[in-house]
């Protein structure tokens, strides 16, 4: 499938400079098994499993897929942090098959997006994980989506009564271990400038996710981007403490270690003390976390675990409050850092293990090699040398575009390749500052939280006149939401109905506002009708915010 926004001449510029590579993310799978075979590759709480015996299960799992499937089909991870989790992502490329890694915490309302964008033909999933039977949903869902025909359970049995097509991705792998096609996977190998390889969601302003295209070329650039800005190599132990579906652990992980052949452990269950456990009984160097773990994690008796060898923490999803990170380098004795980027846009740039922590704490770090960066005000004018603007940015690290939408696709890079992060950054010693955001989007524990969605669904209710979402500071959580509510004359609506509604809307729990207000009006800017978000999350913040 060919990328919707690169150029011949976008390729050309950015291979020229040596950004660009024709490298897939199982070349260095590959790499690794020949150069260190015996290295542990991948560990979680049940299977470690070396660099050897990695590219083979990857093999193995790819040739299975390939009878199959056809290049370019569609397939939906829905994986916690584990080894199996992993190999599928790899094998799916392998296989060359565009795959789709999603939250374990996503539902119906998500799930019917993608699958009705993508037209996926399979999905690996566990059967049953906290509690949900992810396979009775999928078996809905199937009912739904004629295109849907496999399910791979990371689970060694299938249960009786399950759909056709469901088979045990554990059984396969070890099955197809003798019957691995090196010659069949070569032929479906995706070009990592002109196939796209992979895609990420991302939600915009109405909620509903967008899905993101990517070639391989520009993420194994930006791993390698990231390698350097953290040091990191071969004797590095990484760890997912943030699922790895996402950014916070995922760049680390999934994407940047097998690039520097650093070993992988997965947590596949978050507990502070359980984190602190692992990092210590394994040794790590580097962990992959949201701002809310660092928070749970230091609630716990953190000088009792040896954690000498952890080197750096890579935060990232959400606000961590300056207070919190000196915390945490004071407490765990290791540096942490920052970055700038997004799944639809790309990644900006980042901090060194290196820089000083004034830098550290204040800012988002160096422009990534290849990328250059305009600061323009709100009229498109350049601002003058050492003021704040809007920042826009270009370079080897962005996106291919929105899947399958050229319109879409139009309206976030120009014809030059040019996007914003629409954050307001101001440049210290080479670094940029951000100074606030421009948009109203509220980050909970590292996930997304857009009030539109929110707003839309709530309105649906027979009570709501109308309804504003907005976010205020939290400790723990960086950011939780609050429902500004007017009610229709002459009903009520209490907190427990509210959150019932969007429950039975299918709405992910996450989304939930965690606080509500029924308010006689809504502030409107001036005469315009526009609800004035400013005022309410100004009362928001002070009646339940802890920053």
């Amino acid at each position: 499938m060919k990328p919707i926004r690169y150029t011949k001449a976008m390729v050309d510029e950015f291979v020229q400079a040596g950004h660009w590579t024709n490298e897939l993310f199982y070349d260095f799978y590959d790499r690794n098994a020949r150069e260190r075979p015996e290295a542990e590759a991948l560990v979680d709480s049940k299977y470690r499993v070396t660099w050897a015996q990695a590219k083979k299960m990857a093999d193995a799992m790819a040739t299975a897929w390939a009878e199959l499937l056809p290049k370019d089909a569609r397939v939906i991870i829905q994986s916690p942090n584990s080894v199996y989790g992993f190999l599928a992502r790899i094998a799916s490329e392998r296989a060359g098959l565009i795959s789709l890694t999603v939250y374990p915490y996503l539902r119906e309302r998500e799930l019917e997006h993608f699958l009705g964008m993508t037209e996926a033909s399979m999905v690996i999933c566990p059967h049953v994980y906290r509690k949900f039977d992810y396979l009775a949903m999928y078996r809905e869902l199937m009912q739904k989506f004629p295109s849907l025909t496999q399910i791979f359970l990371f689970d060694e049995e299938v249960p009786p009564g399950a759909p056709d097509g469901t088979k045990s991705l554990i059984q396969v792998t070890e099955e197809y271990q003798g019957k691995i096609d090196e010659a069949a996977l070569e032929a479906r190998r995706f070009d990592s400038f002109w196939d796209v390889g992979l895609l990420t969601s991302t939600t915009g302003t109405t909620g509903l996710p967008k899905l993101v295209e990517w070639p391989t070329a520009p993420r194994v650039c930006t791993s390698k981007g990231r390698i350097d800005l953290w040091n990191l190599t071969q004797d590095d132990i990484t760890m997912a403490v943030a699922p790895h579906a996402g950014g916070a652990a995922g760049t680390l992980t999934y994407f940047a270690a097998p690039v520097a052949g650093a070993k992988t452990v997965m947590l596949e269950e978050f507990s502070g003390p359980g984190a602190l456990e692992v990092i210590a009984r394994e040794k790590v160097t580097a962990i992959g976390v949201v701002p809310t773990h660092l928070i749970r994690m230091l609630e716990a008796d953190v000088e009792s675990y040896d954690l000498s060898s952890l080197r750096f923490v890579r935060s990232a999803g959400g606000y961590l409050p300056p207070l919190v990170a000196e915390e945490v380098e004071q407490r765990f004795d290791a540096v942490i850092t920052s970055d700038l980027g997004t799944q639809d846009k790309g990644s900006v740039s980042g901090c060194k293990v290196t820089d000083p922590v004034d830098l550290r704490r204040r800012t988002v770090g160096h422009m990534l090699p290849g990328n250059t960066l305009k600061l323009i005000d709100e009229d498109g004018n350049p601002v003058p040398e050492g003021q704040p603007g809007i920042l826009w940015f270009r370079g080897p690290h962005a996106p291919a575009g929105f899947y399958r939408d050229e319109e879409m696709t139009r309206e976030v890079f120009d014809e030059a390749g040019w996007t914003t992060t629409e954050d307001i950054v101001q440049l210290d010693r080479g670094c940029l500052w951000i100074l606030g955001r421009a948009k109203d989007m509220v980050i909970r524990g590292g996930q997304n939280i857009y009030p539109a969605e929110v707003e839309g669904l709530l309105n649906e209710h027979p009570a709501v006149a109308a309804n504003a979402i907005v976010g205020y500071s939290d400790r723990e959580m960086g950011e939780r939401s609050a429902a500004f509510v007017v009610t229709k004359a002459g009903q009520t609506l209490t907190f427990d109905e509210m959150k019932d509604f969007l429950i039975n809307k299918k709405l992910a729990k996450y989304k939930l506002p965690e606080q509500m207000e029924i308010v006689d009006d809504m502030p409107t800017v001036g005469d315009s009708g526009k609800v004035d978000k400013k005022v309410l999350k100004n009362q928001a913040e002070e009646k339940y915010g802890n920053s």
